[in-house]
């Protein structure tokens, strides 16, 4: 017994570390897979020996695969959800029904074994489930082999075969995917349609396809001197021909997945960006829209340059934009775009998926919980390359605007006063509507961060971008983390904040109920609080010779308050409460007579009605 409270202990203490944050857990996975395709009959052969790393605490007696491919048949939930909301993804509507079987999608799992033994599995529609025959220990290693017959699915949604552009094959979510097992346990979320999520790790994999094809992946190639095609010949692999076919050998470090496409009529042009990775583009030339492709890489280059410095440097050798897919889809190393398009929705969609390398592929919060902290600040930064894009003049007819985020916060107005809104706490395969999914994932969490800056100052949110992607990349954070790393770097407290925008449907709403001009010696302001959700206020006086000043009301659940913000005379006012409907102050006489005052003249804070923010002298 003396034994065993020694180890218990032991053991606690080695893995407190590993258990805090920010230096959370997280299993590791090994992936090498090798790929025969049939082009012709739109199926291939895979095998793949993948090495798991149990770094929990917990003895994994089971394992989950996702089989995304298998939702590509009449019957599955992706069908029947898209059948029954009345809001159906156009692109998928009732079109997986009316697949025949040469159409469908499937991945059929032939063989299993674990450290050279049989498991037994079965499967679940879209999941896997494994019984092992031994447990996985806390910091085991253990070796799957599995072998795998699929066929790719006619494009629907995001992958598969004959996109509507004509590219061949779109690959992604295409291979057996060991599901993400974290500090909330297995998430094996059946494919319904929406979002991702995976196991860090690395992957080696090969392709064996008709040598007429051109593969386009989100990995470095080992053999550019046998492929060509726009690869650098700088690799030693040997040559690997299989009959007719090229085996192309891709290798990604670090990620959690790995996509990649393949088309006979690829045009493939590089270019060397000022941060010293190589940006790939890959499109089909002659179809009436190169001239906007060719444009596209020195945009992109300027584009990463401010992502670097207002988010954080990409860490990666490459990245590549790839045409397929169904719109635009993102994927580590690489994106899917489809390619016909002006220059600027071009440039649009291609800023949006690169910039999903740092909220989504980087930091790689789970998207079916937390969609808005993928999707919501991938849209906030993507507003904020956009308008520094257009200030450089590199986007045709596209002028710089006064304030760029104005369009986002009328759509979220729009959402919160719809009647179909739903919290963001919300997994993202249960919203009642598409509606509400898509503007409260990249919308409202758009909003989430632009908002932030209101309530804790331009600094501290910029410093915070930064410190929570050096902090939390390659560990998938939750909301929690995320609100930490703001508090600690604005010295605010911030629960509040996180409570009312995430978890309830509370509304902001503010208004200058009333001004009393007295005697000529002090103004009083009454501010009436409408919406249920209270925040700190910036309430600006204009007086008739233009000068303004500032009165900053903080919230008392703040603990605190932000700095001044670009040198502007703030006058300090006493705390508030969220439970206080009304707050009143004082204006001192100053020989200036008041023009006008206005709550948040910045726009900045996500109020519902702004047409009662304003009170004008008559």
């Amino acid at each position: 017994m003396r034994i065993s409270i020694l180890f218990f202990f032991l053991f606690i203490l080695s893995n407190f570390k590993a258990g805090a944050q920010p230096d959370r857990w997280q299993q590791k996975v090994d992936y090498q897979m090798y790929i025969d395709v049939d082009a012709a009959k739109h199926q291939y052969k895979g095998n793949m020996k993948l090495e798991y790393t149990n770094n929990s605490p917990d003895v994994l007696p089971k394992a989950f695969f996702h089989l995304y491919f298998n939702a590509f048949q009449p019957g599955s939930m992706m069908d029947i959800r898209n059948q029954t909301l009345e809001d159906s993804d156009p692109r998928v509507g009732k079109r997986i029904s009316k697949l025949n079987p040469e159409e469908y999608g499937w991945i059929k799992v032939k063989s299993l074994k674990m450290n050279g033994k049989q498991l037994r599995f079965v499967e679940n529609e879209t999941i896997l489930e494994v019984t092992l025959n031994e447990p996985i220990l806390p910091g085991a290693i253990v070796e799957f082999d599995m072998e795998w017959d699929a066929q790719v699915p006619l494009q629907i949604r995001r992958n598969g075969r004959d996109n509507r552009e004509g590219i061949e094959f779109s690959m992604a979510q295409w291979y057996p995917k060991l599901c993400e097992y974290d500090y909330q346990g297995w998430h094996a979320n059946p494919y319904v349609g929406r979002e991702f999520y995976g196991v860090w790790g690395d992957y080696d994999v090969k392709i064996a396809i008709d040598k007429s094809y051109v593969v386009a992946a989100g990995g470095y190639i080992q053999n550019p001197q046998e492929v060509g095609h726009g690869y650098e010949s700088s690799g030693t692999t040997p040559s690997r021909l299989a009959g007719d076919k090229l085996v192309w050998h891709f290798k990604t470090p670090n990620v959690h997945d790995f996509a990649w496409a393949a088309d006979p009529d690829y045009t493939h042009t590089t270019l060397r960006a000022d941060d010293g990775s190589l940006m790939r583009f890959f499109w089909q030339k002659g179809k009436g829209y190169d001239d906007q492709w060719e444009k596209l890489p020195a945009i992109m280059n300027r584009a990463r340059s401010i992502m670097n410095e207002r988010f954080g440097k990409y860490p990666y050798a490459e990245y590549a934009f790839i045409q397929a897919g169904d719109g635009g889809m993102e994927y580590p190393l690489a994106t899917l775009i489809t390619g016909n398009r002006p220059l600027n929705s071009l440039v649009g969609v291609a800023v949006h998926e690169q910039l999903h390398s740092w909220y989504q592929m980087l930091l790689g919060t789970n998207e079916s919980l937390y969609a808005w902290m993928d999707e919501g600040f991938t849209s906030y930064a993507e507003t904020i390359v956009e308008d520094e894009l257009a200030r450089a003049g590199l986007l045709p007819g596209k002028q710089p605007e006064p304030n760029p985020f104005e369009g986002t916060y009328d759509t979220y107005v729009r959402l919160a006063t719809s009647g179909k809104e739903e919290p963001l706490s919300t997994h993202a395969d249960h919203f009642n509507t598409n509606f509400a999914y898509g503007i409260a994932a990249y919308v409202k969490g758009a909003v989430f961060m632009h908002q932030l800056e209101y309530v804790i100052g331009k600094d501290a949110l910029q410093h915070g971008l930064h410190t929570y992607y050096k902090t939390w990349r390659f560990k998938h954070p939750n909301v929690n983390d995320l609100i930490r790393v703001f508090e600690k770097e604005s010295g605010l407290e911030l629960d509040w904040y996180k409570e009312d925008w995430v978890n309830t449907l509370n509304t902001i709403d503010y208004a200058v109920k009333s001004v009393d001009e007295g005697d000529g010696k002090k103004t009083r302001v009454t501010i009436q609080r409408i919406g249920r959700m209270a925040m700190p206020l910036d309430v600006v006086v204009t007086y008739n010779n233009g000068d303004k000043e500032v009165f900053y009301a903080p919230l008392e659940s703040m603990r605190g308050e932000k700095p001044a913000e670009d040198k502007t005379t703030v006058t300090l006012l006493p705390d508030h409460r969220w439970v206080d409907p009304e707050m009143t102050f004082e204006i001192p006489s100053k020989m200036k007579k008041i023009a006008k005052i206005e709550i948040d003249p910045t726009g900045r804070m996500a109020d519902i009605d702004r047409e009662n923010n304003v009170w004008e002298s008559k």
